[in-house]
């Protein structure tokens, strides 16, 4: 009895926050406990970080900011209707870039939606091109695919439309209107690589030094198409510093910014979810397009017939960034000379800012696009 009472003297005491800490659930409050409250502050803010960087490196996917309906549902795409239809008046088709994006950069935001801009500035009827990602069937497709389905659109449209063509749209819409003159009213290019052999960009010299061997085995990976992962790598590499430094160290710094949280979280979702092309389409516009240059030399066959820059004949808007560096001014603005419409009905303008900023940027949609718009609405007649 005496051993057992010394025994328990000697037993330590026990409080309950001793022996809530030995559990491993409440590890992290007994670490708080004692590192003080700016250790605290910097562990809130660590952690805070790691849930942004998840949700900036795997975004949901990016939705429309206005709403619109889907007016076809093709193999290609959904035409996407922001606007009822106007007895008489010419619809204004957006062909938006198929290039490995959502199409939602058409309509990006609230203040940065090219669809809002222009329905606030008069046009009367406004449609999107939301091209599907690829699937392995679709690994066949090529650029007459597309055309096709544009000829489709602008039949169900009434046969005569107002085509923008944004990146990569440009010159699928420059091909249409040279295919189909008497299908466009006008048309609108917008940072749209139309004579690729003009200026030095880093594209151009990208095309022009890889062999299509490179973009043939990236295909064979993707099992007959492009995909979206690969081409993502390619653009971040354009600007490692940028995509793999700076991004990460800018978001650390602004943890605390819910403004700047929203609108990095909101680009990244559009950014980071690139999609799949299908290989014979890529495939066909690195070869024939960025590498030989037909279309601006006259010879692409588009649909059975061989077309040129020069069966443009329609009034022509080219609208360029001063620092893109995806598609440069001179191959947005090389096509004046090479297209059939006379030269007093083509307008070019170059604006401050980079390639995607040509679409989104507040300032060009403020400063550019109301005018571009108004443009358009005059070609009417």
């Amino acid at each position: 009895m005496t051993e057992q009472l010394a025994a328990d003297r000697s037993a330590p005491t026990v409080d309950s926050s001793t022996s809530e800490h030995s559990v491993p659930l409440f590890w992290p409050m007994a670490a708080a406990a004692n590192i003080g409250s700016e250790a605290l502050a910097l562990m809130r803010r660590n952690l805070d970080y790691v849930a942004a960087l998840e949700t900036i490196d795997h975004p949901p996917p990016p939705a429309w900011a206005t709403p619109n309906r889907v007016r076809l549902d093709l193999a290609t795409m959904y035409l996407r209707e922001f606007s009822d239809p106007v007895p008489g008046a010419i619809p204004v088709l957006i062909d938006a870039p198929y290039a490995g994006h959502s199409a939602t950069i058409a309509d990006y935001d609230q203040d940065q939606s090219l669809v809002q801009t222009m329905l606030a500035s008069g046009a009367p009827h406004v449609l999107v091109t939301d091209w599907k990602p690829a699937t392995t069937r679709m690994r066949y497709f090529d650029i007459d695919t597309y055309l096709a389905a544009l000829n489709v659109v602008v039949d169900d449209l009434g046969g005569k439309v107002h085509l923008v063509g944004l990146c990569q749209g440009g010159w699928l819409s420059a091909m249409y209107a040279a295919r189909f003159p008497g299908k466009v009213q006008s048309l609108v290019c917008a940072g749209s690589p139309l004579d690729t052999d003009a200026g030095d960009g880093p594209i151009k010299q990208l095309a022009h030094r890889l062999p299509l061997s490179t973009y043939t085995d990236m295909v064979e990976l993707g099992q007959g198409l492009m995909p979206g992962s690969f081409m993502l790598t390619g653009w971040k590499n354009m600007h490692p510093v940028e995509q793999y430094e700076n991004k990460y160290l800018a978001l650390y710094r602004n943890i605390e910014d819910k403004n700047f949280l929203q609108r990095t979280q909101k680009f990244e979702s559009w950014y980071e979810n690139a999609i799949a092309l299908p290989g014979a389409y890529y495939l066909q516009a690195i070869q024939q397009l960025f590498k030989e240059n037909r279309f601006a030399k006259g010879e692409f066959i588009a649909l059975g017939r061989q077309v040129s820059l020069r069966d443009i004949v329609v009034p022509l808007y080219l609208l360029a960034g001063e620092e893109d560096d995806i598609t440069t001014h001179e191959q947005v603005f090389g096509a004046r000379a090479l297209v059939g419409t006379p030269d007093a009905q083509v307008t070019q303008q170059l604006v401050p800012g980079g390639h995607i900023g040509l679409f989104m940027g507040r300032q060009t949609l403020r400063n550019a696009w109301p005018a571009i718009t108004r443009w358009i609405v005059q070609q009417d007649g």
